[in-house]
């Protein structure tokens, strides 16, 4: 007589109260006797299935060699549950398909502190201080820009230095990527992945991607500004490393930087982590050139 697992059909769970993320790949997603499963090895003499908690959990990330079934869509499409099609390991992020999370208190105060030039460079500030490590005096977005441009370029130097790659400069051509030397081809990839665990993040807590702080014209900006804050701490570690293995294995250096970049996704969990930076940057107060917070 009860519909559904534990008769929880209908039953709608605050992503609060949700556990997170669920990493599934090679297998379908379906709907068995009413309850989501994923099953993997279908076409073999002993397929696998596994029974999703799709109430439990915030987000599902399907990655490669996987399906969905009409049925699971609707499954999740009525307990609210994300599905966001991924890389392995989240290191590209393809669609997310908007299933109406059930909270509105980031996108809400997200669009209240971007509405106010006031409040929106003094997020930008807050931004830029969590990447450099000091709060700018600074309130000229332009002038931040290129003061965080300058010490970039240092970063670049200093870690070509630490592993022994010869660097050229940061050269990069949008239309052709890969048209450039090893260590900015490894930049250029890195940077795509960390993205992708950026737009991960924005989709998971149901941030706004287009209203960025410092990033404006793309329809990705708060995902730039995201992915940004672990420029020097993630995306230089996975570009150089994998640059350097480039050197020595025949593998391309698109497939060492993916291998790389699951591995630091995974060890240094920085999907989690970047779902903590979206808070503490969009839950941030006014801050004065001495770091003083002023609540408005």
């Amino acid at each position: 007589m009860l519909k559904g697992r534990l008769g929880l059909e209908t039953a709608r769970v605050p992503h609060s109260d949700r556990h997170g993320l669920v990493w599934l790949e090679r297998g379908e997603l379906c709907v068995v006797n009413g309850c989501l499963h994923f099953m993997s090895g279908k076409n073999s003499l002993t397929p696998h299935i596994d029974q999703i908690p799709h109430q439990a959990v915030s987000m599902i990330l399907l990655g490669p060699g996987s399906s969905v079934t009409h049925d699971a869509l609707r499954l999740l499409a009525r307990h609210g549950t994300l599905l966001a099609a991924v890389g392995k390991d989240g290191v590209r992020s393809y669609t997310a398909l908007p299933l109406l999370p059930d909270r509105s208190d980031i996108a809400r105060r997200q669009a209240e502190l971007w509405g106010s030039p006031r409040r929106r460079i003094s997020v930008a500030r807050h931004m830029y201080a969590l990447r450099l490590g000091e709060v700018l005096p600074h309130r000229d977005l332009d002038t931040l820009r290129g003061i965080e441009g300058s010490r970039v370029k240092t970063m670049y130097r200093l870690m070509a230095e630490k592993y022994d790659i010869e660097w050229k400069g940061r050269h990069y051509d949008r239309q052709n990527p890969d048209a450039t030397d090893l260590p900015n081809q490894a930049i250029n990839h890195a940077a795509t992945a960390v993205q992708a665990a950026a737009a991960i993040a924005v989709q998971a807590v149901a941030a706004i991607p287009q209203l960025g702080f410092i990033h404006e014209d793309s329809g990705q900006s708060f995902v730039l500004d995201i992915a940004d804050l672990y420029r020097d701490s993630i995306t230089l570690q996975i570009a150089f490393t994998s640059a350097k293995r480039a050197e020595k294995e025949s593998s391309t250096v698109d497939r060492l930087v993916r291998r790389e970049a699951a591995t630091v996704f995974r060890k240094q969990k920085v999907i989690p982590s970047m779902i903590d930076s979206i808070k503490k940057v969009i839950k941030m107060e006014e801050v004065d050139g001495a770091g003083r917070d002023h609540h408005t």
